[in-house]
């Protein structure tokens, strides 16, 4: 197979906040030349860098708004965070686990640092995808999944470390996160000087976002702690090598080729399905969310 090659390593652009419990560095879109559809189906991606709270006994967050079209997926490793959302999902995720949210025809929701981890305050540090949703699913019934750490596939790379999946395959083993269409989403948790191999379709869209550490890639380029790495949409394989024990999130899908019409909390495929996004937004269509 031949070697899918880098087409661009990008430095975190100046952090903004989120409500008051989010600081992130926007990269999809936001990196030059990559926007929504660029990356489809993965439309956003927020990085919580490292970044210390101090306690308090108001928890920050984000309050109660609305999204339509679109999954939210947070992977959290660093801190706590509290999820609510009008459909009946919620829960807390920890350090090492994910919740993926499946807005469709609409929910309210609303996220805060978990109350005891806010008392306590810490490091934090989370990721937030958008994953777009095919036009046939858009309006298909919102749902809640609580991926814990320990339900995730490992596929061990004996002294070089693991990668833990999310979504997708690797290695023949499989992630819990059920998919509307074609997605890998992984961690590999590399030792120093570990190596690990992927394999993804070519025209699939793929990158790499570098948690911890720093990485060479295909046996050349690096990229060090808190860089994004988009790859060419030719070849299939590419190799990581961690130069210190690194954690690096892995994503990979095949893009829908649907139209994207996005405006704020809503990703749809046409302007007349924004106007009707709003309008059953503000007749209560998205129900009932206490914030």
């Amino acid at each position: 197979m031949a070697t899918k090659k880098v087409e661009i390593i990008a430095s975190p652009k100046p952090a903004h906040f989120v409500g008051d419990g989010f600081r992130v560095h926007n990269f999809i879109p936001g990196v030059r030349g990559l926007d929504m559809k660029r990356m489809d189906p993965f439309i956003m991606l927020d990085y919580n860098s490292k970044f210390h709270f101090n306690g308090s006994e108001t928890p920050r967050g984000v309050g109660v708004h609305p999204h339509r079209g679109f999954e939210t997926v947070t992977i959290a490793y660093q801190g706590k965070v509290e999820h609510h959302d009008s459909a009946g999902g919620g829960g807390i995720i920890g350090e090492g686990d994910v919740q993926w949210m499946t807005a469709a025809k609409g929910v309210l929701h609303k996220e805060y640092h978990e109350t005891e981890w806010s008392r306590k305050g810490g490091i934090f540090q989370m990721v937030q995808l958008w994953v777009n949703l095919p036009a046939k699913d858009k309006m298909s019934k919102p749902k809640y999944q609580a991926i814990k750490n320990f339900d995730m596939q490992r596929a061990d790379l004996g002294e070089n470390g693991f990668v833990e999946i999310i979504a997708g395959e690797y290695h023949g083993k499989a992630g819990p996160a059920s998919t509307f269409s074609p997605v890998h989403m992984m961690n590999a948790k590399l030792k120093k000087g570990g190596k690990a191999d992927f394999s993804f379709p070519a025209h699939f869209n793929t990158a790499a976002l570098v948690i911890e550490g720093s990485i060479i890639i295909n046996g050349g380029e690096k990229a060090p702690t808190d860089h994004f790495v988009l790859f060419k949409n030719e070849g299939e394989t590419f190799s990581i090598e961690a130069s210190e024990d690194s954690v690096v999130l892995i994503i990979s899908g095949e893009p829908l080729n649907e139209p994207i019409y996005p405006h704020g909390p809503f990703v749809m495929n046409s302007r007349e399905e924004i106007i009707q996004a709003f309008e059953d937004f503000n007749t209560g269509k998205f129900g009932y969310l206490e914030d």
